[in-house]
C-alpha cells in the first residue's frame, strides 16, 4: 500500500502523483500543508521531521523529499524506462534532477511566491526581477540542452523530465515576459500531451 501525504497544489507533491501516474501506481492521498495542516502534528513529524510535504509510507517504508521518492518509485517501478537502464543514461537524467535542486528551484520559487502568494503591495519587486532574470538564463541553458535532445536525458522521456516538467508549466502560465525558446516550448508541448502530466500538474496556480 502506498500512501502519501501533500496538498495537491504543491509543486513537490505534483512531482511524485505525476510519477505514479506514468507508473500506473494506485494510491492513498491524504491532504496536508498549509490550509490542511497535518504536517505539523506530531505523528507527521515522526515521520518527517522537516514538516514538510511530500512524505510516502510505501509498505512500511518511510520517505520523504520528492526527488528522492521519484527515484524510489522509479527504481522499484520503472528500471529500464524512467530508471534509465545504464549508469551513464541514469546520470543523464538525474543531473537535471540535481540542477533542478541546486539552481533553478532557487530562482523559481521567489518568482512563483511574489506573482501567486503574496499579495501585490507585499512584493519584493527587486528580488522578482533579479530572480525572473536569474530564471530567464536557467531556461536558456534548458533550451540549449533540448536543441540536441528530445528530452532531458536524451531519446526517451524519464525520472529527469518530471522537476522540469513542473517547474515549465510555472513558467509558462506565470504573468511574466519570456523570450521565445522553440526547444524548451517543443519540449513543454511534449509534456503537456502526457495523460499523467494533464491529471496532475496542469491545474491553475494557487
Amino acid at each position: 500500500m502506498l500512501t502519501i501525504w501533500g496538498r495537491k497544489n504543491s509543486i513537490n507533491v505534483q512531482k511524485v502523483l505525476w510519477c505514479c501516474g506514468e507508473l500506473g501506481l494506485k494510491y492513498e492521498r491524504i491532504d496536508a500543508g498549509m490550509q490542511f495542516g497535518v504536517n505539523n502534528t506530531p505523528e507527521y513529524l515522526a515521520m518527517n521531521p522537516n514538516g514538510l510535504v511530500p512524505t510516502i509510507d510505501y509498505d512500511g517504508f518511510i520517505l520523504w523529499e520528492s526527488h528522492a521518492i521519484v527515484r524510489y518509485l522509479c527504481g522499484v517501478h520503472g528500471l529500464g524506462t524512467l530508471w534509465p537502464g545504464t549508469p551513464r543514461e541514469f546520470a543523464e537524467a538525474d543531473r537535471w534532477m540535481e540542477w533542478y535542486s541546486t539552481t533553478l528551484w532557487l530562482n523559481l520559487r521567489p518568482v512563483f511566491w511574489n506573482l501567486v502568494r503574496i499579495p501585490p503591495e507585499k512584493r519584493d519587486m527587486a528580488a522578482l526581477n533579479e530572480s525572473i532574470k536569474k530564471l530567464t538564463a536557467n531556461m536558456q541553458i534548458v533550451d540549449a540542452h533540448l536543441a540536441k535532445n528530445h528530452y532531458l536525458g536524451g531519446k526517451q522521456f524519464t525520472m529527469g523530465d518530471i522537476p522540469m516538467g513542473v517547474a515549465a508549466f510555472r513558467w509558462f502560465n506565470l504573468p511574466l515576459e519570456r523570450p521565445p525558446f522553440k526547444n524548451l516550448e517543443a519540449w513543454y508541448q511534449r509534456i503537456l500531451a502526457r495523460p499523467a502530466f494533464q491529471e496532475h500538474c496542469a491545474a491553475p496556480l494557487s
